[in-house]
């Protein structure tokens, strides 16, 4: 899909249709054309109505915010795309920052352009690839092109970045293995000059004793992968930035077995570690000044007669013991050998991605990821930074009341609470028990658990995977490059 701005008003533009938003319900506005037609369809102004012998579509949208554009650029291409054309013109329509309204119309389009149909015999073929912004805006406003063009950019690499990291995502289980995605990063890491990957199998792990992490592979007939991608900058790197994903690619929860409807959607286990990898290729294509790593550990979590069990306890990387009382936490194993992995190479910031905990589905709804660390300042500047990118978040809190509820008679640490509340602070205690003292206030962890896989589309997200974790990540490490200069 082509998104191009004109220096010119919508009337000299020449497309197959036009696209009018109706902001707060103002039919009267100038842009409103057809108001003869409103009447009997009923029309107020919130929804979408589509005049095909007008050759237009109106499309509400309660205000001019940057996520409400992007749901609204989505929702013209999804109710035009069966439609015999090729391309919509559309007027401008700023919201606070320039670059930022034409970054969020351009992720509206991509992003709700996605399908995943790879296994579907019967493809769809839609010929709406072109898109025409004019520079006749809502409020009369000047529209400056330079900024105008380069939001259209930035958008578009930070949507085929979430895309990318949803193709990862959706892929099945039988297809995406470890070593599936160790490959997939070695051929992201080719596509560009300044992106290095490392790869290393269960004889690095060994060496490394990363027994946590081993031990949740012992029964998968796919070996693990600890996967390292470092993106470094053209010019002199302003700050060492370090994602950790996780990368299940299967989760049956090993002995602790998950019922079988629990069960359906575990591809999506995976999502962290993508949104590291689709993280990468964003900075990668918008050159940002930052030495940037994604470190993966890339494992199934299996079932069979070799499979760690409930009551174990494993030495973990950082020496610390860990108490199994369920095999179905084994995400935050992984995790706690890859921080402390990641801690060898003094990142400045630390923050790790992971679907973790149902408790955070539960909690926070299906929309919204889970914000937690030591450092609340740091929490609420990126809680602060990242909203302008539409990913939703919420900051939960620490406290050492739940930090008892994770203690072990017999190791350093359970791998469970003793309690059945609290479950998404509690995994976020868990996984600071292997954060270092000197990287406790540099370190966050993002659990993504609501947000990675719905199965049903909403806003600008397709049925499937979401890419989360990508954009929000991005729009931080942008706006840190900004402050930087």
């Amino acid at each position: 899909m082509k998104i191009e701005f004109l220096n010119k008003p919508l009337a000299e533009i020449s497309a197959d249709f036009e696209a009018i938003l109706v902001v707060n319900k103002d039919l009267n506005h100038k842009f409103v054309k057809d108001k003869d037609k409103f009447e009997f369809f009923n029309y107020k102004g919130d929804k979408v109505l589509v005049l095909p012998e007008k050759k237009r579509i109106y499309v509400g949208i309660k205000e001019l915010d940057y996520d409400k554009i992007r749901v609204c650029m989505s929702q013209i291409y999804n109710s035009l795309k069966t439609y015999n054309i090729k391309s919509v013109k559309l007027n401008s329509y700023l919201c606070k920052c320039t670059k930022k309204t034409f970054q969020a119309m351009a992720e509206g389009f991509i992003l709700g352009s996605y399908e995943f149909t790879k296994y579907k015999s019967e493809k769809t073929k839609y010929l709406l690839n072109q898109i025409y912004i004019s520079s006749e805006e809502f409020a009369d406003k000047e529209v400056d092109e330079t900024k105008a063009n380069l939001g259209l950019k930035n958008g578009d690499i930070i949507a085929r970045a979430t895309n990318y990291a949803k193709n990862g995502v959706n892929e099945i289980p039988e297809i995406y293995t470890p070593v599936k995605m160790a490959d997939e990063a070695q051929i992201l890491s080719a596509r560009y000059d300044r992106v290095d990957c490392k790869v290393y199998d269960k004889s690095f792990l060994k060496e490394q004793n990363m027994n946590a992490f081993l031990a949740v592979n012992r029964s998968s007939a796919n070996e693990p992968r600890l996967i390292h991608l470092t993106y470094t900058p053209k010019v002199k790197s302003l700050k060492r930035v370090i994602f950790v994903g996780k990368g299940l690619t299967y989760d049956s929860g090993g002995l602790s077995l998950k019922p079988s409807d629990y069960m359906l959607t575990m591809k999506s286990d995976k999502s962290g570690a993508l949104a590291a990898m689709g993280i990468i290729k964003g900075a990668a294509e918008l050159e940002l000044p930052f030495e940037i790593h994604a470190i993966i550990g890339a494992t199934e979590n299996m079932i069979g007669g070799n499979s760690y069990k409930p009551d174990d306890v494993l030495i973990s990387r950082s020496k610390k013991t860990i108490e199994v009382r369920n095999t179905d936490a084994e995400g935050r194993l992984v995790l706690a050998d890859c921080l402390s992995y990641a801690q060898d190479f003094k990142p400045d910031i630390l923050i790790d991605m992971a679907t973790l905990t149902g408790a955070c589905v539960v909690g926070l709804g299906e929309f919204t990821t889970g914000l937690l660390g030591n450092n609340e300042e740091f929490k609420k500047e990126y809680k602060e930074i990242t909203k302008d990118s539409g990913e939703l978040m919420t900051i939960l809190e620490f406290n050492d009341y739940l930090r008892e509820l994770i203690k072990s008679n017999i190791a350093d640490v359970s791998n469970t609470s003793s309690s059945r509340y609290g479950g998404t602070t509690t995994a976020g205690l868990f996984l600071d028990t292997f954060i270092k003292e000197e990287y406790k206030d540099k370190w966050i962890h993002l659990d993504i658990a609501g947000p990675a896989y719905l199965e049903k589309a909403w806003g600008y997200n397709s049925f499937g995977a979401t890419g989360a974790g990508v954009r929000a990540n991005l729009y931080y490490l942008l706006e840190l490059a900004k402050e930087a200069k």
